[in-house]
This record gives structure tokens, sequence and C-alpha cells, in this order.
């Protein structure tokens, strides 16, 4: 008799056991890319449209002949496609104003990195309440509104009753009687930029302070041990290692600066002597609402506008690359 041979079911494979201690399941990628999507789609649906909307009307004002008469509702609006652009490319003055533009904005980014970066060291080496002090007169600074920092620095080096004159004749210097400060072209830009970096320093000296700080102390302890001194070290290992900080506060330096308006009209009346001062902001509002071509203003808007994608493309994805880092 032979017994019949048959084979047993195979025994179903456990679960895999979750490990002790073992978090929950990590979300999809998809879900994790739109999460940051839908965080921020409260301030987008206030954002976007008070953004939008303007730029949608600089743009439309851009190829409109738009003047006084036509704001009066006096001559109706014609549409005059890229001539208003035409006529701005084709002026000799654009051309210097932007090259002054570009100029004064780079000459403001570097002396504000250069202050806000030695402060920022500085205020690892000194003590709390010298620190504390140099912090609150610096925050004293960036708080202030344009308009009155401008003002009292205009009272400053006022002709006749400026504080500036006054000390450097009673030191001897009797050539600064009764000067000028912004008759010169240059040193009106030269004290107009001091301004531009007094507000703009406290920004950069904070934000590398922070960086700084976060930097591991036994790298620094280890560079001090081998004889390396403070610009050596900065040189060396902190300015490196602050690369994307850096990177930051030099793009948004230049798109602030660059559309600087605020110390050029007060300090320099509009402009300076024959437009000597004028920047594209200065430049734009003179053109639109000095001579009433506001199809003129817009399209250097725009054409600014143009020329701040660059930078600003370039910020948003040195914050994107940033934020992957940490």
């Amino acid at each position: 008799m032979s017994a019949s041979l048959t084979t047993a079911p195979a025994a179903p494979t456990p679960p895999a056991r979750r490990r002790r201690g073992a978090g929950p399941a990590a979300p999809p990628r998809g879900r994790r890319r739109l999460t940051p999507l839908w965080l921020l789609l409260p301030a987008a649906v206030i954002l976007i449209p008070l953004v939008a909307y303007p730029i949608y009307q600089l743009g439309l004002l851009s190829v409109l002949q738009f003047g006084q008469a036509q704001a009066s509702g006096g001559v109706p609006t014609r549409f005059v496609g890229f001539e208003n652009y035409a006529t701005i490319l084709s002026d000799d003055q654009f051309w210097t104003v932007l090259t002054q533009t570009v100029g004064f904005a780079a000459f403001c980014v570097v002396s504000t990195l250069a202050v806000g970066a030695a402060l920022a060291v500085l205020l690892t080496k000194v003590g709390k309440v010298t620190g504390l002090v140099l912090t609150t007169a610096s925050m004293a600074a960036w708080a202030a509104p344009a308009m009155t920092g401008s003002t009292v620095w205009s009272f400053l080096f006022d002709t006749n009753l400026g504080l500036v004159n006054d000390t450097l004749v009673k030191l001897g210097l009797s050539g600064f009687h009764e000067y000028n400060w912004f008759y010169d072209k240059w040193t009106a830009f030269l004290i107009v930029g001091a301004v531009v970096v007094w507000h703009s320093f406290p920004f950069v000296m904070v934000t590398l302070y922070a960086g700084i700080r976060a930097i591991p102390e036994e790298i620094l302890e280890a560079a001090a041990l081998d004889g390396a001194g403070t610009w050596s070290t900065f040189r060396r290992i902190t300015a490196p290692m602050l690369r994307p900080i850096l990177t930051i506060v030099v793009i948004q330096s230049v798109i602030w600066d660059f559309k600087v308006f605020t110390q050029i009209y007060v300090m320099t009346t509009g402009g300076g002597i024959a437009g000597q001062n004028l920047v594209l902001n200065v430049y734009a509002y003179q053109k639109a609402f000095a001579s009433s071509e506001y199809g003129l203003g817009a399209a250097i808007g725009v054409i600014m506008l143009l020329i701040l994608v660059i930078p600003t493309v370039l910020y948003i994805r040195t914050l994107r690359r940033t934020g992957n880092e940490l």
C-alpha cells in the first residue's frame, strides 16, 4: 500500500515587524512637495494681487501715450506699443543714469558688506555690555525711516548751519566755511552712499553675526591654536562657511541699493544740479511727474523690473538651495 505524498501549503510570510521606536512612515514625496505651497497659500492670496495688479498696470501704462492731457480726460489714450521704450532707450541721458545707478549700487553693496562683516566679527570679540551698546545703536540706524535719516544727514552737511562745516572750520580748515558738499557730483554721491550704508549695514551685521555664531567653536579654537589671526580666520574659515549667507546678503543688497529713491531725492533736491546725481528711480519719477510723461516713466519702471529679475531669481534659487542644505 503506497502512501500518497502531499505537499503541505507554504506558511504565509509574516509581515515585516516595525522596529521598536521607529517613527511614522514618511509621507509620499508628492505630498511633501505640496506642503510648503499649502502653507504659503494664505500669504499668496493677499500678496499676489497686491503685487500682480500694480505690475500689470505698470506694463499697460508703458505701452500707452499717457500724459497730463490723457490723465485729465481731455485727450483719448492711444496705444503706442514699444514707442515709449524706443524713446527711453534712444535717450543718452538714460544710459548715463543707468551707468550711475549701477556704479552707485555697487559702491553701496561693497561698503555695506564690508562694514557689516567687520562689525559682525567685532561683536564676537567684545564683551556683553559693549556688544549690547553696538547692537542697540545699529538697530536705531536700521529702524530710522529713510526720510528722517536723509533729512538729519542733510542738516549735518548743510552749507551754512551744518555741524560738519562748523567743526572743520573750528579745527582750522577755513576752506570749509560755507562749503557746499552737494555741489560736486562725486561728493554728493559719496555722502548719499554713506547714508544708504548707514541704513543698510545693521541687516548685514546681524545676519552674519548669527551665521558666525552657528560655526562650531572647535573649528575657531583650532585655528587660534594654529596661530591664525582674526583676518586670516575670517578669510580662510569663516567666509567660506558663510558663503550661502553671504550670497543671500549680497543679492538682497543689490536689489535694495539699485532702487534707492528717498536718499537721492531728499539730499540732492531731486537729483542734483542739472540732474548730475540722478538714479533710475528718481529719473523715472521726474519723467512721470515732473514732465507729466506717465508712459515714459512706466517704461523706465518696467526696464528696472526686468533688470532686477536677474538678482531676484538668483536670490530665490539661493534661498531654496540653502534651505535644502539645512
